[in-house]
């Protein structure tokens, strides 16, 4: 039975790989075809990497997603790992309900919703104050906003599981809270807040929903080229553009996987040698 029941797990496993990372695997086996019709083969090709290059929309479309991405995600890894420092440690204070809800409402909140309230709300703030004017600037607001709440889920989380008795004892032997914080506390995050910031990243360049309402003229993202050129029928160049997302993906995502691998077991090795030391 035990037999029976262990080769029905891998088959879902195996199922379940292939139904997740199938789709992937034929984007980038089609990503070498020769015909210009994406579905159908007609031999191993390399033309559409150089045809992509060359493709000046894409291109500014990429560079402005990259944009958006590296600015939206390292502004709400910073608020984020603070809002989810204050919600770990600070149990009771006034108003933490209503802060609370209304760093985690995106996660739940429809991404219509989410879209339409910033449009409607920065349409107002330029008929009040002459700005903003619909753009990077406007997307990166908003990519703030809800990518914000998943770094301050995964913050809140890591530092309510975090040893506190090593900040304690920073603070018995003469070390200022900011200085626990930047030479303890922050070195002991920091995988998750790295986590964060590629989690915070990824969301904000997949977006469509919130980056079409809150977009302007001009600055048209990576995102958007992709879906208008998809709606006339899949281009060979497009599957180019998916291959390298994601081997790029890939490879940031085992090296950030790398480092804190490393970081994990220096960190292991300093507590095992303080304790030595301290015997």
């Amino acid at each position: 039975m035990s037999n029976r029941l262990s080769w029905f797990i891998i088959l879902m496993l195996v199922v379940g790989f292939i139904f997740l990372y199938g789709p992937m695997v034929s984007v980038v086996i089609y990503s070498f075809n020769d015909n210009k019709l994406a579905t159908l083969w007609g031999g191993f090709s390399t033309r559409w990497y150089p045809a992509l290059l060359a493709n000046d929309q894409m291109l500014r479309a990429a560079k402005h997603s990259l944009i958006i991405g590296v600015v939206s995600a390292t502004f709400a890894t910073t608020f984020g790992t603070i809002a989810g420092y204050v919600l770990a440690r600070y149990r009771k204070f006034r108003g933490r309900t209503l802060f609370s809800g209304m760093v985690t409402a995106p996660l739940v909140m429809p991404e219509v919703i989410t879209g339409l309230s910033l449009l409607l709300l920065f349409v107002a703030m330029k008929d009040l104050f002459g700005w903003p004017n619909r753009g990077l600037m406007t997307v990166i607001l908003a990519h703030i906003t809800f990518t914000l709440s998943y770094v301050t889920i995964v913050m809140q989380s890591r530092f309510t599981t975090l040893d506190i008795s090593l900040e304690e004892a920073a603070l018995d032997l003469g070390a200022r809270p900011l200085k626990v914080f930047m030479v303890i506390t922050l070195p002991i995050v920091a995988p998750a807040i790295i986590s964060g910031w590629l989690l915070s990243f990824t969301i904000s360049l997949d977006d469509l929903v919130i980056t079409s309402y809150t977009n302007g003229p001009g600055s048209t993202t990576l995102p958007q080229v992709i879906f208008s050129a998809v709606r006339l029928g899949v281009n060979p160049s497009i599957n180019a553009l998916a291959t390298i997302i994601i081997a790029v993906v890939a490879f940031g995502v085992v090296t950030s996987h790398i480092l804190m691998t490393r970081a994990e077991r220096r960190r292991q090795r300093d507590i095992q040698m303080a304790l030595q030391s301290n015997k």
